[in-house]
């Protein structure tokens, strides 16, 4: 792993990049949740990496805490759902556009640069996919994706969309206001694990954790990739 730096109005921001064994391969932005870029992010990075993809990871808070990584005790959540609540989300697409933009740049790169988020980052994955052309973007329980589905429209890259049906922040009526948007969209996917709550595939998060729609949604994801970004 080595770190970039990213410029953008206002300063600049650093954003960890995994290199796959091989030395190259297609590239994937992997947004944060409010958690920051801590254990699971970094994990799920080396995993994509593992896989045969450049994979960066940018530091989103580093307005309000630089190298945010938040434990997952009670005292984590509390702060990071405050540094959320004073996150700038339009000026995090910025961010996001700027980050991916450095990332598919990179000699390392080739074949296409996608986006993958999760949580507040999957809100962020469906906006960038929507003004930046990634050749492929996953979304993760984005909470704002339902307010949001009229981007469909300006989507054209292959998309793929997972939720928890039980999700407390995510209403299931909202789920379904985005599976009626994407009804009848060839380059869409979206898969509901009903059962399971919010930020369920992250398994640093024993309160949110729900191992086996974890691996479901994960082996949905990388069956995705293969198949729209695939790294040989």
């Amino acid at each position: 792993m080595h770190t970039e730096t990213v410029h953008v109005d206002g300063g600049a921001f650093e954003m960890p990049v995994w290199t796959p064994a091989k030395g190259t391969g297609p590239g994937l932005l992997v947004i944060q949740e409010i958690f920051g870029v801590g254990p699971y992010i970094r994990a799920v990075a080396a995993a994509l990496a593992d896989l045969g993809y450049v994979v960066g990871a940018p530091d989103l808070f580093w307005r309000l805490h630089p190298h945010w990584a938040a434990g997952h005790d009670d005292e984590g959540l509390a702060a990071s759902i405050d540094l959320g609540s004073r996150f700038d989300f339009d000026t995090g697409v910025k961010d996001c556009v700027a980050a991916l933009g450095r990332l598919a740049a990179l000699p390392q790169v080739t074949g296409g640069t996608g986006v993958l988020g999760f949580c507040l980052g999957g809100s962020l994955a469906h906006v960038v996919a929507a003004v930046a052309e990634p050749a492929v973007a996953v979304s993760f329980y984005g909470s704002a994706v339902p307010e949001l589905v009229h981007l469909l429209d300006s989507i054209d890259c292959p998309t793929q969309y997972h939720f928890g049906g039980s999700d407390p922040y995510i209403p299931r009526d909202q789920i379904a206001v985005v599976e009626r948007a994407v009804a009848g969209r060839p380059l869409v996917e979206l898969h509901v694990q009903e059962e399971a709550g919010h930020a369920f595939h992250n398994f640093e998060a024993p309160r949110f954790h729900d191992p086996r729609a974890a691996d479901a949604a994960w082996g949905l994801t990388v069956d995705f990739l293969r198949r729209h970004l695939p790294a040989g």
